[in-house]
């Protein structure tokens, strides 16, 4: 089973540019990578300027998206049914070294947390959720225990995720 590791946070916080930024990292550094990115409403599939767009043009081997009514990696629902489980996409991706999954606050896998402290407006999600083992932000926060990184610095954060996967550097 290929590893997973999560990128969360609130809206606007960051989180599809890291994913797409790690996506990039990863591929340089010679691995497979997947994304499945959590969708809350309808999404247009593979149109550019869209995350799943970012995602495939970062050189994801596959990009999976989910929201309510609909999921692809290229299915579109009918009856407009609530979206499939974590779970079951992870069983529909092909192997990979690493699936970055984006969203799923509430899922327990290790993730890292996206905060952008000029959009940030509810409690950072680390507060209330432990499988969050590391924060990305735009500050330092000093009441925060967990590893943290800047958000630009993509190949620290690419070194912490491979240490944490067991991927090697």
């Amino acid at each position: 089973m290929s590893k997973v590791f999560g990128i969360t946070g609130w809206k606007n916080s960051g989180k599809t540019t890291l994913t797409a930024a790690l996506v990039q990292e990863f591929v340089k550094r010679e691995y497979a990578i997947s994304t499945i990115k959590h969708a809350h409403e309808s999404f247009a599939v593979d149109v550019e300027g869209t995350d799943s767009f970012k995602h495939r043009a970062a050189g994801a081997s596959e990009v999976a998206i989910l929201s309510k009514g609909r999921w692809v990696i290229m299915h579109e629902g009918k009856d407009g049914g609530a979206a499939p489980t974590l779970d079951t996409m992870l069983s529909k991706l092909a192997p990979c070294d690493l699936i970055l999954v984006e969203g799923f606050k509430n899922v327990d896998f290790p993730k890292l947390e996206c905060i952008l402290t000029k959009n940030q407006i509810d409690e950072p999600v680390w507060h209330q959720n432990k499988s969050v083992i590391a924060t990305a932000s735009d500050q330092i926060d000093s009441n925060c225990e967990l590893p943290q990184f800047q958000l630009d610095d993509v190949s620290k954060i690419a070194d912490y995720i491979s240490q944490k996967m067991g991927l090697g550097l």
